[in-house]
């Protein structure tokens, strides 16, 4: 079924027809026929004559018709169109679905030998509904209308009936030959005593059986047989597991700088399609992300140019991905930072290797960055399960590794959010246990969700006894917004002598075979002193620049430089038990309002506040009348109004 000229003849009827629905209302669909050279007007002559001797066209009296014309191929010849344009847009679509490629690479697990094949002039072997074959009547130059018996190209729904025909035809082999539109892909593995030659031998006869039945036809040239590995849609898919394609990988590695958001998104288009190769590739284009907003304005700066190499770099570094086993037990890694959420699906081989089948990762939407951390870890581990869905979906048990050790237990914890209570009800689904992996051994979902040159940029971070600090995993390293008061470290290294803890932490910490983290991303532990951690909370809580904020604001800020054990609990408490000043009289206010705001900012035109005496006072809301600025009261007991 690879000849070297496929016989012009009318098809056999498939039991799958083309057919053209159109929009109600439609009456006729024509375009003007336009003026072509000679030697196009010839082998559009020549074509339509070939057809017509092999009864796949007719002349027409059709009151519908589309203009026909040339396109030089690579060869040189002539490959002759059909403007069918203003047709497919009075065509209802065809709702077939289309093979999706990680169904079909997926359906190669454990396959160690592979073929292709390319059908040719795969169109021309399906017939036209009888009612509908008026409709694809085209004109030429020459003056003729000619209408199709058989499908032609340029039809809106012919890419779509092919395929659902050649899905329809070849189903009995679909197990070991999947189809995508006129590829075919046949894999093998041995079993049952057999070589897995003998066994692909075998599958490739019964695909040519088929395929001569249904008189379909491949292009040799095309076709690869025996290989250990085949190009599907984009990538290598071998014995050894899943690649991307060189060629596209040397298209993205030598991509120009980009100059506008048109190449951006050409750039960024190309290397999604390839995102599952690459790790933190949600944390690698986010500066380049950004600039596709509307309201941003094109700067291409320094850390753009390193994000656009870093794609670059990460595609060219891309690893084997394992195909995925059904009939293995899955695990996958999951974790968050302050901007992103990564998680990996992962999988052990013949060899119990343990091999990365998937890389996941998003950035963060602007109100879930407010999300406290666990919280922030839990959203990691729902996108996990929604990505990987297929995959872990009564696929029996399986294991989650997160380095926050409370997730361990949140699953039967009665003392939940209501957001949490909402995931929850969706990982019942699921039959899995979580276990803790240190961040230090969670390379990959760490790395997937933490850039370091995406971290908000601050000063040289302070010292604390040792020139490079390196937390074990009972410790936490985060972020860096703000430098502390040196005061308060030096009151934080006095306190390291009396506590057995951070003596053993600087020792550690201290040793040769210790390593170095990022400068900017590095976070002070506190030993047990209560009046210490009393100062910190003053300062990230009470002090007059720090705003009062709420109980997971202030965690947040506090662990932005600050860490010690059981932290939430410490800062919830100390938030809700925070001591409240002397009530003062709606004159002090006054005046309070006169000194720290109105000398400073002039008279505001609004004051938003809370439903205390000293606001409702008349002393108070007579003043601010006469001086032109509104009053606006929270609602009662629900403080969340005032902002």
């Amino acid at each position: 079924m690879v000849p070297d000229e496929i016989p012009a003849e009318v098809p056999q009827d498939k039991g799958i027809q083309s057919e053209i629905d159109l929009v109600p209302g439609t009456k006729y669909c024509v375009v003007r026929q336009w003026l072509l050279p000679r030697d196009q007007v010839k082998a559009i002559d020549d074509f339509f004559e070939s057809h017509r001797q092999a009864g796949q066209v007719r002349e027409s009296k059709s009151p519908h018709s589309a203009p026909t014309f040339c396109v030089k191929k690579p060869q040189g010849e002539w490959r002759i169109v059909h403007s069918y344009n203003k047709l497919s847009d009075a065509t209802i679509p065809a709702q077939t679905p289309i093979p999706r490629k990680d169904v079909i690479i997926d359906s190669m697990a454990k396959s160690s030998i592979y073929s292709a094949l390319d059908l040719r002039n795969g169109f021309y072997h399906i017939l036209m509904r009888e009612s509908n074959i008026p409709l694809t009547t085209v004109s030429t130059p020459s003056g003729m209308l000619w209408e199709w018996l058989v499908m032609p190209q340029g039809l809106k729904n012919a890419p779509a009936t092919f395929n659902r025909c050649v899905t329809h035809l070849l189903r009995s082999g679909r197990d070991f030959a999947p189809s995508y539109f006129d590829d075919v892909f046949v894999h093998s593995r041995s079993v049952n005593g057999k070589t897995d030659v003998e066994v692909h031998k075998e599958h490739l006869r019964k695909l040519l059986g088929l395929m001569c039945k249904h008189k379909l036809y491949a292009n040799l040239k095309k076709c690869i047989f025996g290989a250990s590995e085949i190009p599907i849609l984009g990538c290598l898919v071998g014995r050894n597991g899943v690649r991307p394609d060189p060629e596209k990988v040397r298209v993205i590695s030598e991509w120009p700088t980009l100059s506008n958001v048109k190449e951006l998104r050409q750039f960024l288009g190309l290397a999604t399609y390839l995102c599952k190769y690459v790790e933190s590739y949600a944390g690698k284009i986010r500066p380049l992300s950004q600039l596709l907003k509307k309201e941003v304005e094109w700067k291409w700066t320094a850390e753009c140019q390193q994000a656009f190499d870093a794609v670059k770099q990460g595609l060219t570094e891309a690893p084997i991905l394992a195909v995925a086993d059904q009939d293995r037990p899955f695990h996958f890694v999951c974790d968050a930072s302050d901007f992103a959420i990564g998680c990996t699906l992962k999988q052990h081989d013949d060899e119990d290797r343990d091999r990365v089948v998937y890389y996941q990762s998003r950035q963060l939407k602007p109100a879930e960055r407010n999300y406290p951390v666990h919280d922030k870890e839990l959203l990691a581990m729902k996108y996990a399960l929604a990505k990987f869905r297929v995959y872990l979906l009564g696929s029996g048990p399986f294991v989650v590794y997160t380095d926050h050790t409370s997730l361990r237990t949140v699953v039967k914890s009665p003392h939940i959010s209501q957001r949490m209570a909402r995931w929850l009800s969706f990982f019942a689904e699921y039959d899995f246990r979580v276990e803790y992996k240190p961040g230090r051994l969670n390379v990959v979902a760490d790395t997937l969700s933490r850039r370091p040159d995406y971290v908000v940029k601050t000063a040289d971070a302070n010292r604390i006894g040792v020139e490079r600090v390196s937390a074990p995993s009972s410790s936490l390293i985060v972020e860096r917004v703000s430098a502390p008061s040196s005061s308060l470290i030096d009151d934080v290294k006095a306190a390291y002598a009396s506590d057995a803890d951070a003596k053993q932490l600087l020792s550690y910490a201290s040793a040769p075979s210790c390593s170095a983290v990022d400068d900017d991303v590095i976070g002070i532990v506190v030993p047990n002193d209560y009046d210490l951690r009393m100062r910190i909370m003053f300062k990230y809580h009470d002090a007059p620049t720090a705003g009062n904020p709420g109980r997971e604001k202030t965690y947040l800020l506090v662990t932005r430089d600050f860490h010690w054990n059981h932290q939430y609990k410490w800062v919830r408490k100390m938030v809700h038990l925070a001591a409240v000043p002397a009530e003062g009289t709606a004159v002090q206010t006054a005046r309070l309002f006169v000194d720290m705001v109105f000398k400073h900012h002039g008279m505001p035109l609004d004051i938003v506040s809370n439903r205390d005496p000293r606001f409702t006072a008349w002393f108070w809301q007579e003043g601010l009348t006469l001086l032109g600025t509104q009053l606006s009261m929270s609602t009662a007991d629900h403080p969340q109004t005032d902002g």
